[in-house]
């Protein structure tokens, strides 16, 4: 082949490439608001915004986690209007958001409070009041528990998306989506089980989702009649579509409506460079290594001190390496164990030599284990930990353990059987492939289905017609209460009819 041929091929081949990575939708101007203070609800937005901005939109974000601006892309920092959810007490976070009712109520003050935050800001106040809200074509937002977010799309006059960073919220689906799961065979989002196989289990989590629904009405109309604000008073808006971080691999398979889009594992980047003291520590391990970290939103340097202790202790007598994420110095430290207050958690699981991790069950960590075929052993503290992690153990590849009832041997035990026993590492590579084997990737999802939105005006066809339905229409009171009636009536008339003729007979012998 002619050196020309080839450069013209390779030229080809080039040109090919890069006009493939070109965005095929018009460049769209996005609204974005995050409106939780937590890292890892901001980390699965900042995610899907950099799929937006590398396809040519243009982003404008409300954050209260600034990364600076880049090119297609604006912060509004919001830091100071939020209180940080950082480094939380453990046994004061266990105590206070463990039990779901706890939560649950605990949940409705908070929302109230980002409703207030959100619409509180001049700047979006100046958007919402101003011929500013005709520079975009899109609003990208986390929803609340409340329908707080509709006067804010009503005003704007924009197709809306929700980014919803963890599982379904079963208790708000009726409102994102016109539907309720149902209890018999999807668990509640607070549940401390997968799939409700058993009685007991659907019976719970049927409470669960009647009391959560109608908590959440219930708070919903006491602050709607004593202390009304704007956005109480506003038509509801929903959503066109929702970006939702599940997979089937952390979420059991379950109905959803057409415009659910599991984005799951989206934060997921290409691995870099681990650090080289870590990369050390873990090379030179030659039975493997442990990872041990409960994020960046739970402090595991404030454990008890006797559980704190029986991880010590657990570590000191097995023979792989521990890598910790610990804030501060930690006393009597085992010599297997390095600490760090921070470490590179993605580079890290994928690691060949790493063995095992150990979680609180955060949704972001969970993926990143999965993704890198890493076995895990779960000490869930609350909302959807318990259940992100009794997935895992659904697909044969965790173990969980109560955190404030664990001691050495039962942490000894599950780390025995986790490294030793092969099953778990085969399931957990195959919840690996399972998870990697898409039609595309999380980033290209939601490009495409952002553009579509914008493409069909709201794409209003993909909505349920549920959504048009009260509540008693929706489950069907009205017509289960015509049916009883009818019932009532037939059977009344037959009752009447009977008596008539039973009646009617002793009449004739009495004659007779």
């Amino acid at each position: 082949m002619k050196m020309s041929t080839v450069v013209w091929l390779s030229l080809f081949l080039w040109m090919s490439i890069d006009l493939r990575m070109i965005p095929t939708g018009e460049a769209s101007r996005i609204l974005a608001i995050e409106t939780i203070a937590g890292k890892s609800h901001w980390y699965f937005m900042r995610s899907l915004l950099r799929s937006l901005t590398d396809a040519g939109h243009t982003v404008t974000v409300f954050t209260p986690f600034p990364d600076g601006d880049r090119v297609n892309y604006t912060e509004v920092d919001t830091s100071r209007d939020y209180p940080m959810k950082l480094d939380m007490d453990l046994l004061k976070t266990i105590r206070e958001f463990q039990n779901p009712l706890m939560l649950l109520n605990g949940m409705a003050g908070g929302v109230r409070f980002y409703c207030d935050v959100m619409y509180g800001n001049q700047k979006l106040a100046d958007i919402m009041s101003s011929e500013a809200r005709d520079q975009y074509d899109l609003l990208l937002i986390e929803p609340l528990g409340f329908d707080c977010i509709s006067h804010l799309a009503d005003s704007l006059g924009l197709p809306m998306i929700y980014l919803i960073p963890s599982p379904m919220i079963t208790f708000a689906e009726r409102l994102f989506t016109g539907h309720v799961s149902n209890p018999a065979c999807v668990s509640n989002v607070f549940a401390t089980h997968a799939v409700p196989g058993t009685f007991v289990q659907r019976f719970t989590n049927t409470a669960l989702l009647t009391y959560s629904m109608a908590k959440t009405k219930y708070d919903q109309l006491v602050t709607f009649f004593t202390d009304p604000k704007p956005y109480d008073l506003a038509p509801t808006v929903n959503p066109s579509i929702i970006f939702q971080n599940s997979h089937y691999v952390t979420e059991s398979s379950r109905p959803v409506t057409p415009n659910v889009i599991y984005v799951g594992g989206i934060h997921l980047k290409l691995a870099k460079t681990i650090p080289k003291d870590i990369l050390d520590f873990i090379e030179d391990s030659p039975q493997g290594v442990i990872f041990f970290t409960f994020g960046s939103t739970l402090k595991v340097s404030s454990l008890p001190g006797h559980i704190e202790q029986s991880f010590k202790e657990a570590f000191a007598d097995i023979p792989q390496r521990v890598l910790w994420k610990y804030e501060g110095e930690m006393k009597d430290k085992p010599k297997n164990v390095m600490t760090r207050k921070w470490f590179p958690q993605r580079e890290i699981l994928l690691h060949p030599k790493v063995k095992l991790f150990i979680s609180h069950g955060g949704i972001s960590g969970v993926y990143e284990a999965v993704d890198g075929g890493v076995p895990v052993l779960g000490f869930p503290v609350f909302y959807d930990q318990p259940r992100n992690i009794e997935n895992l153990v659904l697909n044969g590849m965790a173990i969980s353990l109560d955190l404030l009832s664990m001691t050495k041997e039962k942490l000894s035990n599950a780390i025995s059987e986790l490294i030793n026993d092969e099953k778990y590492a085969k399931n957990a590579k195959i919840a690996s492939n399972r998870f990697k084997d898409r039609p595309m990737t999380p980033q290209q999802s939601v490009v495409y289905w952002t553009e579509y939105v914008i493409r069909h005006k709201g794409a209003p066809h993909l909505k349920s017609q549920a959504l048009k339905l009260t509540w008693y229409q929706y489950f069907l009171l009205d017509i289960i209460a015509v049916a009883l009636i009818f019932v009532f009536l037939v059977t009344f008339v037959v009752f009447k009819v009977f008596k008539c003729i039973k009646t009617f007979k002793k009449d004739k012998v009495k004659t007779q």
